[in-house]
């Protein structure tokens, strides 16, 4: 199995832990993996990008990624919120930050009708799990 298919299925099975949660019976994200690059200048760093589709009503399950992440909303309305920090509802050509550290408690399509899509960027230490789930 190459380091890119190893690196979907991290993806998808991150994202398959949204669907398991039986609180999320709005219908499950799906995220496209557009690249993955070691990062050579940082040693046991690596970025990788994906675009998110969200369909409408999804919701995400509090949680952390241990990386630096970087969303681009591409479509649609979305609202993020990491904890103590402010809720913030997302347009197209709209960003977010995600540290290390951050808990990401509010994650959402801001409509119930209508799609969203974004793009990620992270960057994180190679091999590191995308999300880790917080109770």
């Amino acid at each position: 199995m190459t380091r890119f298919q190893k690196t979907c299925n991290s993806l998808a099975l991150a994202l398959g832990v949204f669907a398991a949660m039986p609180a999320l019976a709005a219908p499950e994200a799906a995220a496209t993996v557009l690249m993955t690059k070691d990062l050579a200048d940082m040693p046991g760093k690596e970025a990788i990008s994906f675009i998110v589709d969200f369909p409408p009503g999804s919701v995400d399950p509090v949680h952390r990624h241990d990386a630096h992440a970087f969303i681009y909303v591409l479509q649609g309305s979305i609202v993020m919120g990491v904890k103590g920090g402010k809720e913030v509802t997302l347009t197209p050509g709209q960003t977010f930050y995600e540290g290390p550290g951050d808990i990401h408690t509010v994650g959402r399509n801001a409509s119930k009708t209508k799609p969203a899509k974004f793009l990620v960027t992270m960057v994180k230490d190679k091999g590191a799990p995308l999300l880790t789930l917080v109770k």
